[in-house]
């Protein structure tokens, strides 16, 4: 039975290296994430039953209970990944190396990758967007390069040093500028709101990260809508769960996530659970919040819905913002309905000092403060 190796040092050469080394050794790899604290990693390394964690202070053989619930690794597994989740206990995603060079193989496709690419890394190689980074440099035999702190002057030099390639999350997007970049992979971001050079990408961790990419499926991938929901088969699926099967109905995959096709063009509207009905009227959060996003005093915003008696859920806008005198329910209301019905304006705002996110960007809702 193959081992499962845990890794808890930061992206980078060594990261790299003892990834391969495991991977020649028919082992599996669980990247831990890097800003979690001592307790949370200890955690993780005890709920996946990890055998053995390699960082700085060299390698140490652990001796895991494992649960009656836990699913065997077995030969071909290549990769646990503890999903990063905003509330719940976060789970074990098991993929194999088919999965992962199934991923590399169809997206290298897409983007006519090869071994002239230099890619950047500065998002977690804990989770499936950064390690997919990793993997596809593996897979092309590109160039590979890291960052643990982003900002413009990181990019620019990145970029300098001959980058070409990166993934990054929507707030970084936001906030900096990569313009002179050949190919920018954003994930869980909408398609209309990014450079040319951007590209939204839509997947999770289940399915190797992106299947879709820029509304368009990647070859070999299906997706189609059920009631409203996004269902994926993808030769990029993970294999099981570590402690359950994945809940697969004839190799679908049920996402959870509402969308629909307009042609080809995939659209994704968000989570079923984050669809605001105010009045009757259907709001998407993300809707609002690329607006809001475009007032001069927000710098960040969250939106979600609220119960009310009158209106069944009233839309409710978390903004941060950088100005000494924060902007008005009444100034972000008119912001929002020059573009949008009346109904997608906030009825209620609040002004928080940050919006608080897993490292991927996601925001974690159960965070923010009561209304």
């Amino acid at each position: 039975m193959p081992r499962l190796i845990a890794l808890d040092l930061p992206a980078g050469d060594e990261f790299v290296a003892n990834v391969v080394r495991a991977w020649q050794s028919g082992d599996v790899v669980l990247p831990l994430d890097q800003r979690l604290p001592i307790a949370a990693k200890t955690e993780v390394l005890a709920r996946l039953a990890a055998d053995v964690v390699v960082s700085a202070n060299g390698v140490n053989t652990l001796a895991p209970e494992r649960s009656p619930m836990l699913v065997p690794l077995t030969d071909g597994d290549a990769l646990v990944v503890a999903t990063s989740g905003t509330t719940g206990e976060p789970k074990g995603v098991v993929h194999t190396h088919d999965s992962l060079n199934a991923a590399a193989r169809l997206v290298g496709r897409r983007l006519e990758l090869s071994a002239d690419d230099h890619w950047w890394l500065c998002i977690p190689a804990a989770h499936i967007g950064g390690f997919g980074v990793i993997a596809r440099a593996l897979h092309h035999r590109s160039r590979l390069s890291f960052c643990h702190a982003v900002d413009q002057s990181a990019i620019d030099a990145a970029r300098a040093d001959g980058a070409t390639r990166t993934s990054v999350v929507p707030t970084l997007m936001t906030r900096h500028s990569f313009s002179e970049w050949r190919t920018v992979l954003v994930g869980g971001a909408a398609s209309d709101a990014l450079p040319t050079n951007a590209i939204a990408t839509y997947g999770m961790t289940e399915t190797a990260g992106g299947v879709v990419y820029g509304g368009i499926t990647l070859d070999g991938v299906d997706v189609r809508i059920e009631h409203g929901e996004i269902l994926v088969r993808t030769p990029t699926m993970a294999r099981t769960y570590r402690h359950s099967p994945l809940p697969l109905r004839d190799g679908w995959l049920a996402t959870g996530d509402l969308g629909e096709f307009d042609g080809n063009q995939l659209t994704v509207r968000g989570r079923r659970d984050d669809l605001i009905i105010t009045g009757g009227v259907k709001v998407w959060p993300r809707v609002v919040e690329a607006r809001l996003r475009e007032h001069a005093l927000v710098s960040d915003v969250c939106v979600v819905g609220a119960p009310d008696a009158q209106w069944g859920s009233v839309v409710v806008a978390y903004i941060t913002t950088t100005a000494a005198t924060p902007p008005t329910l009444e100034q972000l209301r008119s912001h929002v309905k020059e573009t949008l019905s009346p109904s997608h304006a906030p009825q209620r705002v609040m002004v928080v000092p940050s919006i608080p996110r897993t490292t991927l960007g996601k925001v974690r809702r159960s965070e923010l403060p009561s209304v």
